[in-house]
């Protein structure tokens, strides 16, 4: 091969010639197959490193019935508790030579159940991260996606891997903390109506709050401008205290107390939930639950490797999360 050659030029065709055996001989030692003698397995690699010859790797995974792609399918990239997730997944399956797809339902249940049957036929295996889609819907399509493992889900009659979050347990801890600091009226900012993991924090805090302080629940949303935008009307109610469906909510119902010149904590106190990064660094720094979202990540992909390899599949994990006070929250202004 001549100095101006590229590696990536060099064909299984001529791999073969040079090693004096058939192209199929060298498909099955690129595959591994023990099917061949280990010596003339150790010529045809010596013959492929000196020429530079590089396997396809799309080609080889299809010969194997295998595309060596996951994907993974978030409702909202914009959201960095989804990010964190992405990136324990991503990790976890590049070490094991898997790359990962990903795809944004961009919070449309209804596209939800399309984009996991198109995304499943490109790939191996899914990661479904806090799916929107119907519990009927998912059970409906179940079987045309396997394997696939739930994060942030739970349905009942499904007999799938999940990796899930305690969050009725954070809530029980935020509840706690702010009737402590003598809060008696609190504001939620819901988040998406087909959130289970809003539903259940809904839920918690209906329960949490029963005569310890009023709830008044906010139409929101997921966004940092959802949050900016409802803190008027978190105001209006009343309520010394805001608790945000996430992290994003709360700095951005956070951005907008400042911008009018409510003081946190002094005049209101401020609650997020996920921990993401910049909970860590606003101003003041954000009490929240923080969910170890890297870890859910990795969870999810020890349970879908499983369900790839034939191995023995791990139990379905909950995570509690923390509460991190910092210092959003502080004691009613008498």
């Amino acid at each position: 091969m001549g100095s101006g050659d590229r590696p990536d030029t060099v064909t299984i065709h001529q791999v073969a010639k040079a090693a004096r055996v058939s192209p199929a001989t060298v498909s099955r030692v690129m595959n591994r197959r023990q099917s061949v003698d280990p010596e003339l397995a150790r010529r045809v690699q010596q013959v492929a490193a000196s020429l530079g010859y590089q396997p396809n790797a799309v080609a080889r995974g299809l010969a194997r019935g295998r595309t060596g792609v996951i994907a993974v399918i978030v409702p909202d990239l914009g959201n960095p508790m989804f990010q964190s997730v992405l990136r324990g997944v991503s990790r976890a399956a590049g070490n094991e030579d898997y790359r990962v797809l990903v795809t944004d339902s961009h919070e449309f249940p209804l596209e939800e159940t399309l984009l996991s049957w198109e995304t499943r036929l490109r790939a191996d295996g899914l990661v479904l991260c806090a799916p929107r889609t119907h519990d009927q819907e998912l059970l409906g399509i179940a079987g045309k996606l396997e394997p696939f493992v739930l994060v942030n889900r739970h349905v009942d009659g499904m007999n799938v891997p999940t990796v899930s979050v305690d969050y009725a347990s954070g809530v029980r801890a935020v509840v706690a903390h702010l009737a402590w600091l003598g809060h008696t009226r609190a504001a939620y900012l819901s988040g998406p109506v087909a959130s289970t993991s809003n539903q259940e924090r809904l839920e918690s805090l209906h329960e949490a709050t029963h005569e310890r302080m009023t709830l008044d629940v906010i139409e929101c949303g997921s966004m940092h401008e959802d949050g900016y935008e409802a803190a008027d009307r978190a105001l209006a109610t009343g309520a010394t205290a805001v608790i945000g469906y996430n992290d994003v909510v709360a700095l951005g119902a956070l951005g907008k107390l400042h911008e009018i010149g409510v003081a946190v904590p002094n005049d209101i106190s401020v609650v997020g939930f996920d921990d993401i990064p910049f909970a860590r660094y606003c101003a003041p720094r954000l009490t929240t639950v923080s969910v170890p979202q890297e870890e859910l990540g990795l969870q999810a992909w020890n349970r879908l490797s499983a369900l790839l390899h034939d191995h023995a599949l791990p139990a379905d994990v909950c995570f509690t999360p923390r509460l991190e006070v910092r210092g959003s929250t502080g004691p009613v202004a008498r």
